[in-house]
């Protein structure tokens, strides 16, 4: 059905206006429903892990976030990169190039493995840095021996992450949505197996639920390459054509948009990264609490950035076909979208969070005062779930601008001299310990969140439209 179409069936009798938000609406929840589900059930594997571990200690739970600040400071680099397949892909499909779109994905693997040997390896020395952040040696070294298992999995996540932008660059998330429900009962599977030696596979402990991670974002990487290549609609994209041919242009084109939204995603996980290690030098109860109340807010947080992803696609094919009234529109609909349904799930959060904490570590008496912190944060979270979520979607809009310099200052400002001096400032001088570290993220996120919503507010109404590399201008 083409917009025309699409929008004669909405209702002839209803103004235009109205029928065209309506269509925008329709649109972005079916391109942002499977990209959300698919990212709940991706962040699903990680909670059981997660609940898994939490069976071993709390200890094991505060080494579990200590290796993921190690892992996610490497691991945003490169899905910054990755990310900025949806663009390039979304806008060569909006102005009917499909070689354009074959390439943006060639060159976006290209980037999977040029930045994926060298931040694997980093991974080794997980355990010397954290000593040399002041971590408890305890927590390092277990840490460390997680990331061990953990670090092969950065390369085939990037390469899938590359596919799923391509499958929904060309409206058709869905592939990605199995794929990745598919993996969850395999990850339990795994991880249970590895951690505790179960189903006739080794004792591994903590190292195990990093290697059971590695092994399904294998399998998933390999399935998503099989659709991408052998099913309709996408192997008449034949993305893997002339896959060693050169592309330094467009290479080029893709670091000049991805590095950007890489920089910016590093300030924003270095944010919560530090956070983390501000909670290592508070008591163990505090980061165990603070890396259970962050889970809950990245299960949440799942679903405004699958609506991120989509907004960055229907953006960019907007600006493909050079509407920038759609723009605009598709933009707008999918900030609303996020921000209603990220007040319903904080509401919810705040009325069950003396519950949540059960879930990662049992009704024991031990792990009371970690369950009683854990409660206290959820609560304290409520402004910055709503502010987080909005901010990713607001940011998946301008990344379909090709906007991703300015939206990188605004996050240094943000997220450090606004976020990280709240958090340290609030914690340690003012003496509100974890409660204020949340406080600080809150604030960080909320200053975020409105000067993007300024940026792309001004942009749009002045109808401004980047180049289309592949297009005539």
């Amino acid at each position: 059905m083409t917009s025309a179409q699409t929008v004669a069936a909405a209702g002839a009798d209803a103004p235009a206006g109205a029928v065209l938000w309506r269509v925008e609406f329709t649109e972005t929840v079916k391109l942002a429903a499977p990209l959300a589900v698919s990212q709940l059930s991706q962040i699903a594997m990680m909670t059981t892990d997660l609940a898994l571990l939490g069976r071993l200690g709390d200890h094991v739970v505060a080494a579990a976030a200590l290796s993921h600040t190690i892992l996610f400071a490497a691991f945003t680099l490169g899905m910054g990169l990755v990310s900025a397949v949806a663009p390039l892909a979304s806008q060569a499909f909006g102005a009917r190039n499909p070689r354009f779109v074959r390439r943006s994905v060639r060159v976006g693997i290209w980037a999977a493995f040029l930045a994926g040997v060298p931040l694997t390896a980093l991974q080794f020395w997980g355990e010397p840095i954290l000593l040399a952040l002041g971590q408890d040696p305890q927590s390092a070294e277990l840490a460390g021996r997680y990331l061990l298992g953990l670090c092969w999995s950065m390369i085939p996540a990037w390469i899938f992450m590359v596919l799923r932008n391509f499958m929904s660059a060309v409206n058709r998330p869905e592939p990605a949505l199995w794929i990745t429900l598919a993996a969850i009962p395999l990850n339990g599977f795994l991880a249970y197996g590895l951690i505790y030696g179960a189903f006739g596979l080794p004792r591994l402990d903590v190292l195990g639920a990093g290697l059971a991670t590695t092994l399904v974002n294998v399998f998933m990487c390999v399935v998503a390459i099989w659709i991408a290549y052998t099913r309709h609609p996408f192997k008449k994209y034949r993305i893997l054509g002339r896959f060693w041919r050169p592309d330094w242009p467009l290479f080029g084109q893709l670091l000049a948009i991805g590095l950007p939204i890489a920089g910016a995603f590093l300030l924003e996980y270095g944010l919560f990264a530090a956070a983390a290690l501000l909670m290592g030098h508070i008591s163990t109860s505090a980061i165990a609490a603070h890396q259970i109340a962050l889970q809950v807010a990245a299960v949440l947080y799942m679903v405004p950035f699958g609506i991120s992803m989509a907004a960055t696609v229907r953006v960019g094919q907007a600006v493909g076909r050079r509407d920038a009234e759609a723009t605009r529109r598709a933009g707008f609909t999918a900030m609303l979208l996020a921000v209603a349904f990220m007040i319903v799930m904080t509401v919810i959060v705040a009325l069950t969070r003396h519950s949540i904490p059960l879930v990662f570590l049992g009704d024991t008496a031990a792990a009371g005062e970690t369950m009683a912190l854990a409660a206290t944060l959820l609560f304290v979270g409520a402004t910055f779930f709503i502010t987080d979520g909005m901010q990713s979607v607001i940011a998946g809009a301008l990344r379909g601008l090709n906007d991703t310099r300015v939206p990188l200052l605004i996050a240094a400002f943000s997220f450090w001299a606004i976020g990280f001096a709240g958090s340290y400032g609030l914690a340690f001088l003012l003496g509100l310990g974890a409660i204020g570290v949340w406080i600080g993220l809150s604030l960080g996120t909320g200053t975020f969140s409105l000067l993007l919503l300024w940026r792309f507010h001004a942009l749009t109404k002045s109808h401004y439209m980047p180049a289309v590399p592949g297009t005539p201008a």
